[in-house]
């Protein structure tokens, strides 16, 4: 009977988090204003109605929390939100407090810049931090609020400080220490950012960690060859008096040999009026990060 109560009620909470979803948009369509709520609001009741059943209650709301992200990503609403975001991540963590790649996937769909992600530093590193204080061992949850600090928030100090914390956990690998040093001394550089993710993907104990590093590195490659793209258009226009109107016109005139594209693939974009380069606005490497110029 107990098992039964609960499936129902667990049947209920997820039926009625998709009702709600569906009242906000429709508010959201008819230009009214809702607060984000859940069918299930404390946490805590969540974590004691699911029993024995912990783990799929947790499966359950972390499905919906990704499901949320991605319809939300792929929105063309201009005023999209993620407000559900936090909350659904919550409660699968509070059901589940050792639920480890609900707090790190998790925080990189609350840091990603509006409107690819929350854009919501701040409430990542909240939920890294409910995973410290229900692991207080676990390194790669420091490491990740120093990603954030770093990558979403450019607070290189702060950055540095929890690299450095995460450096002194048990078990912890021996780059993390040299890391905070870079970081303090260099933080926001190309050369620092690089280093970072470079060691990420080297050591990485999660394929989904490696991939983001990757994709972080493709970035910085985007930037270096718009600097470099940047620097031949000016060449171009000291040799000609003229910016070039295309890519298309500089291949006829030599200064380079094809269309040039970034790491994925898609065709830089070329400002005739300013010569300015930029991504292409469909490139999945978009919005790329404000670094400073590495020295």
């Amino acid at each position: 009977m107990k098992s039964a109560a609960v499936l129902i009620a667990l049947f209920a909470a997820v039926l009625g988090l998709a009702l709600v979803e569906d009242r906000v948009r429709a508010e959201s369509a008819l230009g009214g204003a809702t607060a984000d709520i859940l069918y299930v609001q404390s946490p805590a009741f969540l974590a004691r109605a699911a029993l024995s059943y912990d783990a799929l209650v947790a499966d359950i709301y972390w499905i919906r929390a990704v499901q949320y992200y991605g319809r939300s990503k792929l929105a063309k609403d201009e005023q999209k939100g993620y407000g559900l975001l936090y909350p659904l991540l919550d409660l699968t963590t509070s059901v589940d407090p050792y639920y480890n790649i609900a707090y790190r996937f998790g925080a990189i769909f609350l840091s990603e810049p509006y409107p690819g992600g929350a854009g919501r530093p701040d409430l990542a590193i909240a939920l890294l931090q409910k995973g410290l204080r229900a692991q207080p061992s676990k390194w790669q949850l420091a490491e990740d609020i120093g990603f954030v600090y770093y990558w979403s928030s450019q607070d290189y100090r702060n950055a540095a400080d929890w690299f450095t914390r995460a450096s002194n956990m048990p078990n912890a690998p021996e780059w993390l220490k040299p890391l905070a040093a870079v970081t303090l001394a260099r933080g926001g550089s190309r050369e620092s950012s690089r280093r970072l993710w470079t060691e990420i993907v080297r050591n990485a104990d999660a394929e989904w960690l490696r991939t983001q590093g990757e994709f972080r590195l493709q970035q910085l490659d985007a930037m270096d060859g718009i600097d470099l793209l940047e620097r031949v258009v000016r060449q171009y226009r000291a040799l000609t008096g003229a910016l070039p109107a295309s890519w298309i016109e500089m291949i006829r005139r030599g200064a380079i040999r094809g269309v040039p594209k970034d790491p994925t693939g898609v065709p830089f974009q070329l400002d005739p009026s300013t010569g300015k380069v930029t991504l292409d606005p469909s490139s999945l490497l978009n919005p790329l990060p404000t670094l400073e110029q590495a020295h």
